[in-house]
């Protein structure tokens, strides 16, 4: 800090301040005393080869007040801009803790739809108990990684990971609702389904934007 150099000069001015006033010796023109990066300088004295500056100039180019304590003076500095602890700007991308939640989510509904997906092709039934057993892992997760948000690009990513968990909820319900109804499900039941290919197009997008650290809004995750 460019004050703390001036702080023996400071306990030398105030001790010889008084001093300087009455002294017999000759007093010589010493130059000028300047702070860096500040425009503001003060003449100085010479007596026996050693400089002086008056306590009233030293308090004006430094920004410092005077004040009196009985027999003493006191100098008070003011720290300046630089010293000053300064905000620190907004982190960008994504927060570590985040991105290990969203992972998680993704990783849940990315094994839940691949389960259905297996199933329905292979003429396996479609059954309450492990399709609730992925929700909740997938509701688990997302609430972790809602409650890890901490940047603008974290808060952004969760309400596209909702819209993800629920596109994948309703794909879930549609095919679980089949099976209920005891209705025939064609093993290319996913073959240019729309809302499976937004699903697959969406999770592309996340994965995408963890590699890159970045958030980039997509429409399929809406």
């Amino acid at each position: 800090m460019r004050y703390r150099c001036l702080r023996p000069l400071v306990q030398l001015v105030v001790l010889i301040a008084l001093p300087i006033m009455g002294t017999s010796q000759t007093l010589q023109q010493g130059g000028t005393l300047v702070i860096a990066g500040s425009p503001d300088r003060a003449p100085l004295v010479r007596i026996n080869g050693k400089s002086y500056i008056d306590i009233e100039s030293l308090a004006r180019i430094t920004h410092g007040a005077i004040s009196f304590q009985g027999n003493e003076t006191v100098l008070t500095l003011h720290p300046s801009s630089a010293d000053m602890p300064q905000d620190k700007p907004p982190k960008q991308g994504f927060s570590e803790g985040f991105l290990k939640a969203g992972i998680e989510e993704m990783t849940v509904i990315r094994e839940w739809r691949i389960t259905i997906v297996n199933a329905v092709q292979t003429n396996t039934p479609v059954t309450e108990d492990w399709v609730s057993s992925f929700r909740r892992s997938a509701e688990s997760k997302l609430a972790l990684a809602s409650a890890s948000a901490a940047t603008e690009s974290d808060r952004k990513v969760v309400d596209l990971l909702r819209n993800e968990f629920n596109n994948m909820q309703q794909l879930s319900d549609h095919f679980l609702a089949l099976r209920k109804s005891a209705s025939y499900t064609s093993p290319d039941s996913f073959d240019n389904n729309p809302l499976d290919q937004k699903i697959l197009s969406c999770a592309r997008s996340l994965a995408s934007m963890a590699a890159m650290n970045q958030f980039q809004d997509d429409m399929s995750c809406h």
